[in-house]
């Protein structure tokens, strides 16, 4: 029970609290709202990508965007593992997710910096 209360106080601090598709009761239930976190981040950089895309190939630097942003990806994949690597088999999909849903924000919005200039 400490663990699980351990694991939610981590998760809840790591900008994932919206609506959550179920009640948390159990390490799983986090688990999935952290898995769901990180779709809804996930979904709203796939919409600010091709407005930004568009945005940039306007001055002809589309293949260095795509190239930043398929290293990024890289980047923000090996960070995740890293940092859940040492929760073992109850934690490590609630941080991994909680991670990935985090750096997937601010990559949203640094993105949508690009649209201002």
């Amino acid at each position: 029970m400490m663990r699980l209360a351990i694991s939610l106080a981590v998760f809840l601090g790591a900008e994932a609290a919206t609506a959550c598709p179920v009640e948390i009761k159990t390490q799983m239930d986090i688990d999935e709202c952290a898995a769901a976190d990180y779709q809804r981040a996930d979904a709203a950089l796939n919409a600010a990508w091709g407005p930004v895309k568009a945005h940039i190939d306007s001055y002809g630097d589309g293949a260095k965007l795509l190239d930043a942003q398929r290293k990024w990806i890289a980047f923000r994949d090996a960070a995740c593992e890293a940092e859940s690597s040492g929760w073992g088999i109850s934690g490590w999909r609630m941080i991994m997710y909680s991670c990935l849903a985090r750096l997937t924000r601010r990559r949203t919005e640094d993105l949508l910096l690009l649209l201002q200039e």
